[in-house]
C-alpha cells in the first residue's frame, strides 16, 4: 500500500541494521540504503529520549545538502534506559553479561527515535516501550550470549530471539520498537505527512 502511495518519493534508509531493513520490506516500501560512518557521541547532560533524538538527528545531518527533491531520508537510534543510565551496544562479552544481569528481574525502557529529513525539513519522533524481564540465571545468560552473540544490539538482547521467548515477563507498548523500529509510528508519519498533507 505505502509503495504505491509514496511512488512520487524516494525513501532512503540510513541504517545497516538488518532488522530495520526487514521492517521496511515488511511495510512494503521501496527504499535505498545509504550509509555514512558516524561517531555516535552525545553530550553527557542528555537523558532518555534526548539521547536517541540527538543521535538520530546527528545521523540525518550527515546527509545535509545531499538530498534531492522528493527524497525522504530516515535515520534512527535505539537505547535501553534503566536507572537513569543509557545501555547501548555492549563493548564485549563481559559487558553484555553485566548488562543482562542488570536487566534480570527488573523493568527497563527501550527508546527509539526516528528522524525524517527532506531537502527542506527535518522532524524527529520517538517511542518508549517498557519491558520487564523475569529472573535470568547465569547459565541462561551465558547460553544466550554464546549462541546468539547479540553484541550489535542495544541492551545486549534481541526480544525476537531465544532470550525474549524465555525471559520477557511483560511488555507495555510497541513490540516492534523493542526490535528496533516503531513501525506503526513510522507508517502513520509517512502516511499523514507525505500523503494526506500533500
Amino acid at each position: 500500500m505505502l509503495k504505491e502511495l509514496l511512488k512520487e518519493y524516494k525513501i532512503i534508509l540510513a541504517s545497516g541494521s538488518p532488522r530495520r531493513q526487514q521492517f521496511f520490506k515488511d511495510l512494503d516500501l521501496d527504499f535505498e540504503i545509504r550509509m555514512k560512518d558516524i561517531e555516535e557521541i552525545y553530550p553527557p547532560t542528555l537523558k532518555a529520549a534526548e539521547i536517541t533524538n540527538f543521535l538520530a538527528e546527528l545521523k540525518a545531518n550527515a546527509f545535509s545538502n545531499e538530498l534531492s527533491q522528493n527524497e525522504i531520508l530516515i535515520t534512527s537510534d535505539t537505547i535501553v534506559w534503566q536507572n537513569e543510565k543509557a545501555l547501548g551496544k555492549p563493548k564485549n562479552y563481559d559487558d553484555a553479561f553485566q548488562i543482562l544481569k542488570s536487566l534480570s528481574n527488573a523493568t527497563h525502557e527501550v527508546i527509539t527515535s526516528v528522524c525524517f529529513k527532506t531537502m527542506h525539513s527535518s522532524e524527529t519522533i520517538h517511542e518508549i516501550t517498557r519491558v520487564t524481564f523475569s529472573e535470568l540465571s547465569d547459565n541462561a545468560i551465558h547460553y544466550y550470549l554464546k549462541n546468539y552473540e547479540p553484541f550489535d544490539k542495544a541492551g545486549a538482547y534481541g526480544i525476537q530471539e531465544w532470550i525474549g521467548l524465555i525471559g520477557i515477563a511483560k511488555i507495555e507498548g510497541s513490540y516492534s520498537n523493542v526490535v528496533g523500529l516503531p513501525t506503526e509510528r513510522v507508517y502513520n508519519y509517512l502516511t499523514d505527512k507525505f500523503i494526506f498533507n500533500t
